[in-house]
């Protein structure tokens, strides 16, 4: 919940209602650091000067000392191009320049690479071998750390008419542009005028954007039945002042400026201090995901094959798939279908790989999926039941065998919405919440996905046979949602890869905070063999 400085009482329920951390929080920031290999030799009495934004003399092996720092948005497919010239005099205009290469690749495809580190061959220039270039990503730090805090209160002011107040807080994180947005509110406590809060936990992100001096103010209200909460004073700190734990410098003065303006012998209406902090350090860099793909059946023209574009299914898989085959280290993906008859005895299958191999189901990327899937729209009857479970369960066995943080799983599943075992698959998806997966399920058609909306269980908690999944692993979207008005097009791929895959990396993270799974030591700084100092020009 986004918002300007909460100052009328009026406007104190949408804080009632917040539920906290939905505010817009920013992404992790990373730093690319790029080196280069065996560039074209172009300078014919001495090597090139490689260029890219800084200047090094005469080597082929160029390390550049410039840093890039680039939001990180795990959902989002952020293409990247770099372009490296050979620099020959001062001008600024890049043709003036001998071209040494260039290179494409995403932001995803360097994090997701072993040790953040990706290399890659220079092209561009036909017929001839340009080198490599070498991109390393190193996430900065505080980005996805979380700090437990414990406040308590002295002397606040007396607010009920019959009885002491019923304090709590309310935090808020300062924008940009001087506006504030909510980021935590504590519970009440009944009838007293020096409370003490429940610690909480709160990611350091939501609190200052990873920035340690910015204003974080706290108000403190008296609770009311009816909404109106009154307001009893604020005051103002930052992350760096909340980290030093408690201590004189975490005791804070509550004011009410109305008060103070009015009053000349007002003090203030009563003191919060620091009971308890401490910091965590979870990095949320993703290990490798598989990624096995149920495509289901019923309606024939939702597989239609259009010779000149993609069905929903192809559309929804290359929309979803292209972003989080950056994260699996050999992009080879089990594939399977559910609810088909198979050749050549025509048996009923809710398992069956897509590739029709059943000792290997694995397909070479997401275009091999989808040629697979092509593949098999030839070869099986799409036939209903329609049951998730055997799928789900599938995947639990894969994610079972492989407990200690090393690998995590993501089972993507598309489908018309039509399921036949839901009190089957209740059941898999609470076993599979104790397990390192998650479940993404994108709806195409027309339906009512009624069933799908419970699985994701946003509103409800899913449960089976009375346990309640211990953690939410499963996201739903519509892709109608995504589409344009005709149903052929995709409005804005980008936006449902976004809304489908905004969860996991916080799935990844509830899974290895349960188990106690601390992220590996980072990999030691990548240092080229004969590695020395060039001197360097911006």
């Amino acid at each position: 919940m986004e918002g300007d400085v909460m100052d009328k009482l009026e406007d104190m329920a949408s804080v009632y209602e917040f539920d906290p951390i939905t505010g817009n929080i920013p992404a992790t920031k990373v730093e690319i650091t790029v080196s280069c290999r065996n560039l074209l030799d172009k300078d014919t009495f001495s090597k090139s000067d490689p260029c890219e934004t800084e200047v090094i003399d005469n080597t082929l092996n160029p390390d550049f000392v410039r840093k890039y720092i680039l939001d990180y948005f795990f959902e989002e497919k952020q293409n990247l191009r770099f372009d490296l010239y050979d620099v020959d005099s001062k001008s600024p205009d890049l043709s003036k320049h001998d071209f040494l290469g260039q290179m494409f690749c995403t932001l995803g495809e360097i994090v997701g690479s072993p040790g953040s580190r990706l290399e890659k061959p220079l092209g561009g220039i036909p017929g001839k071998k340009c080198g490599t270039i070498i991109l390393s990503a190193e996430e900065l730090g505080n980005c996805r750390d979380s700090a437990t805090m414990q406040f308590c209160a002295n002397k606040l002011d007396k607010k009920d008419f019959f009885g002491k107040s019923d304090p709590f807080m309310v935090f808020y994180r300062s924008n940009e542009d001087g506006t504030f947005t909510i980021c935590h509110k504590t519970e009440v406590v009944k009838n007293t005028l020096n409370p003490v809060w429940q610690s909480f936990t709160i990611p350091v992100r939501a609190l200052c954007n990873g920035d340690y001096d910015r204003t974080i103010k706290v108000e403190v209200y008296d609770w009311d039945r009816d909404g109106s909460h009154d307001f009893i004073g604020e005051f103002t700190t930052s992350y760096r002042e909340l980290a030093r734990g408690q201590s004189q410098f975490n005791v804070y003065e509550v004011i009410n400026p109305k008060k103070k303006m009015k009053k000349k012998k007002y003090v203030n209406s009563g003191t919060v201090s620091m009971a308890l902090a401490a910091e965590h350090d979870w990095h949320s860099t993703v290990t490798s995901f598989d990624s096995p793909t149920g495509n289901p059946s019923q309606s024939t023209s939702l597989h239609y094959m259009n010779p000149y574009q993609l069905n929903a299914y192809a559309m929804a898989l290359k929309a979803v798939g292209e972003i989080i085959q950056d994260y699996d280290s050999d992009k080879m993906f089990p594939a399977l279908g559910f609810g088909a008859k198979l050749p050549p005895d025509g048996r009923v299958s809710h398992e069956f790989p897509l590739n029709g191999n059943m000792e290997n189901p694995y397909c070479n990327g997401i275009q091999g999926i989808l040629e697979a899937y092509h593949q098999s729209l030839k070869t099986v009857q799409l036939y209903g039941p329609t049951n998730f479970a055997p799928v789900v369960n599938h995947v639990a066995r894969y994610a079972a065998a492989v407990q200690d943080g090393s690998q995590y799983f993501v089972l993507l599943i598309i489908t018309d919405g039509v399921i036949s075992d839901m009190a089957q698959t209740k059941e898999a998806i609470v076993n599979g919440a104790k397990l390192p997966m998650s479940i993404i399920i994108v709806g195409v058609g027309q339906a009512e996905f009624d069933a799908m909306v419970e699985l994701d269980g946003d509103d409800i908690r899913i449960s089976s046979r009375g346990k309640l999944a211990e953690r939410d692993i499963v996201q739903f979207v519509p892709f109608r949602d995504y589409m344009d008005r005709t149903g052929n097009h995709v409005l804005s791929m980008a936006r449902l890869a976004k809304d489908v895959l905004a969860e996991i990396p916080d799935q990844f993270i509830s899974y290895m905070k349960s188990r106690g799974i601390k992220p590996n030591p980072a990999p030691p700084p990548y240092t080229p063999p004969g590695h020395t100092h060039h001197h360097t020009q911006i």
